[in-house]
């Protein structure tokens, strides 16, 4: 593998199923998360014949907190995790728009993580959406005992610098994109992220913007050639340990 995409969404792209035969071709491998566990129905069956990508069950909390989603859904997704190795994109939003819906959010994320935890499973992944709710997250994770049993990604981590540390110290993983390294904040974490816990991501597609397979490529390029920047490192042995690393967590 070239690169691995550790958090995109294949299922909102305008032809998923093109990218993901073209990423083989291009030795890239990928973590479609799902945002609804209908979602992850179709994309499961959709992908069934592409070996270079591993599709997550997840519920994103936008999807709670407008309304598209709701008790059922997690009901749902709670009975797909038990024998489910790749979980998401779940985990919590308290930005202004979505503070509203806060309680059914940590309800949501409770149950989830709980059943991932009675149903343990080797090399289980989790990708999380931690927006102003870091340490809310890291507590549901380590009450639940999830953050020692499986892989915990924050995907495209925006909390503060003490939440950084605490995540850091409890082992969790990082997948960084190009919107994390447009910050001078996200630069810095970054670059004090330990090397063996750094993924790379696009988080694709952008909201009503044709994306394919090249855009995801030179977006995976550009983020690691900026990483290593970063870093002092050199790009091309910094881009194969991180896609070595990104294969051996999805088994690819």
């Amino acid at each position: 593998m070239r690169f691995v995409d550790m958090h995109c969404h294949l299922g909102l792209m305008r032809d998923g199923l093109a990218c993901a035969r073209e990423a083989k071709a291009r030795g890239i491998g990928i973590l479609d998360a799902s945002v609804t566990p209908a979602g992850y129905s179709a994309s499961r069956e959709a992908y069934a014949a592409c070996p270079n990508v591993r599709v997550a069950a997840g519920l994103h909390p936008w999807w709670l907190s407008d309304g598209t989603c709701g008790d059922a859904d997690v009901d749902a997704l709670v009975e797909l995790v038990s024998d489910t190795p790749c979980v998401g994109e779940v985990g919590l939003d308290f930005s202004t728009k979505h503070l509203p819906s806060k309680d059914a959010q940590v309800r949501a994320f409770t149950r989830v993580a709980r059943a991932c935890a009675e149903h343990p499973l080797d090399g289980r992944l989790l990708t999380i959406h931690a927006v102003r709710s870091a340490d809310t997250v890291l507590d549901i994770l380590e009450e639940t005992g999830l953050v020692r049993e499986s892989v915990c990604i924050f995907h495209w981590f925006s909390g503060t610098s003490d939440e950084l540390a605490r995540a850091r110290r409890a082992g969790c993983w990082f997948s960084i994109n190009a919107h994390m390294l447009a910050t001078r904040k996200g630069r810095e974490y970054a670059r004090i992220v330990p090397e063996d816990r750094l993924l790379l991501e696009t988080d694709a597609p952008p909201s009503n913007a044709a994306f394919g397979c090249a855009e995801l490529e030179r977006e995976l390029a550009d983020t690691s050639e900026r990483l290593a920047a970063i870093r002092h490192a050199d790009a091309r042995e910094l881009a194969c340990r991180i896609a070595e690393r990104s294969a051996a967590l999805l088994d690819l």
